[in-house]
């Protein structure tokens, strides 16, 4: 029987099966997975267990020793097999078959494995593992139902957040869920339980932004260049890395961007922070009084300084990239026809 880990816990309200297989994407999910398993053999009196580990020189002849040998107390006993790999090679993949066709009585065995690729599920000894158990995969969890995950973990502690707020977080966990469990869990130390506002959430959760990169991207909207200038000094001092600061000014630049250029056809500037997502009352009035005084033109100069920056940063293109990093917050934030600065092309620029 194949299953994910989120759907394990109704199978463990009855009795255990001789063998499972936990394997996947999600770190998180796959350890879960692992610990309710031992919970749930502790409870049912499996209170022995032997930990195998799968490591190079491991001799596969002591998989078969654990399966034969008894319990020195008489009781049942939890059997864990550990694969880092998730190859066990060719003699291990003919005693893990060999394991499978004379599975140990009063003993659970827990398979443990990394993320499998098709070719690793098709193989031999995994299909053995499928056939003689249940096998519980750790799907990752994809980024259009991470908000409804996150609002499932904190609805287990008696908290919940409105939609807007379950997407903020979103964003700052998104490719991290173990990140996402922690926020999780620091709210629930952090308040009461019941509903969480957003301004309390965004105060709370620690993001890529662990460098004030959202006050960046405020001051950049109220055009205030002092404290731009003051926070690019900041962020430089602290080693903050540059890919993220030029990430965090080229979605602004296309928040901005979506917003003005869906206004100027007549569509609803709420309705337009929503598919860019601005999320958040203070960040959407923030959009909302500054974004008329952004022009199409000025915005399009804008991210193609942001590619000429990506390209110095990489090494493509010769220059200060701290500096020209500024000199695109600078851009971006002044009001259209003020003198910005042009930005210099890759042929043009220093060196080359």
């Amino acid at each position: 029987m194949r299953i994910t880990s989120e759907q394990l816990q109704p199978y463990l309200k009855r009795d255990l099966a001789p063998l499972y297989t936990v394997y996947g994407g999600e770190t998180l999910l796959a350890l879960e997975a692992s610990d309710r398993l031992r919970a749930t053999a502790r409870a049912q009196g499996y209170v022995e267990r032997e930990v195998l580990t799968v490591e190079p020189g491991f001799d596969w002849n002591d998989l078969a020793q654990a399966a034969s040998s008894q319990s020195l107390f008489g009781s049942r006993k939890l059997l864990e097999l550990r694969i880092p790999t998730g190859k066990p090679g060719t003699e291990g993949g003919a005693a893990i078959q060999a394991f499978c066709r004379r599975l140990p009585g009063d003993t659970v065995t827990l398979v443990q494995l990394p993320d499998l690729d098709w070719r690793g599920q098709k193989a031999a000894w995994f299909e053995s593992l499928a056939a003689g158990g249940t096998t519980v995969e750790a799907r990752i969890v994809p980024r259009n139902t991470l908000p409804q995950w996150l609002a499932g973990r904190l609805s287990a502690q008696h908290q919940d957040a409105d939609p807007e707020t379950l997407q903020f977080i979103s964003e700052r966990v998104e490719g991290n869920l173990m990140a996402g469990y922690q926020e999780v869990q620091k709210l629930a130390l952090l308040f009461p339980p019941g509903r969480l506002s957003f301004e309390d959430v965004r105060s709370a959760v620690v993001d890529v932004a662990r460098y004030d990169l959202d006050d960046l991207r405020a001051a950049v909207l109220q055009g205030d260049a002092a404290r731009i200038t003051r926070m690019l000094d900041g962020l430089k001092a602290e080693g903050a890395a540059l890919p993220l600061v030029l990430w965090a000014l080229t979605e602004e630049i296309r928040g901005v961007g979506a917003v003005v250029n869906g206004a100027a056809a007549g569509r609803p500037v709420a309705a337009l922070m929503r598919d860019a997502r601005i999320f958040g009352p203070a960040r959407q009035a923030l959009v909302q009084a500054n974004y008329a005084r952004f022009k199409p033109a000025q915005l399009d100069d804008a991210l193609r300084h942001a590619s000429m920056v990506d390209r110095m940063i990489k090494g493509l293109t010769r220059g200060d990239a701290w500096d020209e990093l500024l000199q695109l917050a600078l851009r971006f934030a002044r009001p259209a026809g003020t003198g910005s600065r042009a930005p210099r092309t890759a042929a043009a620029a220093p060196g080359r």
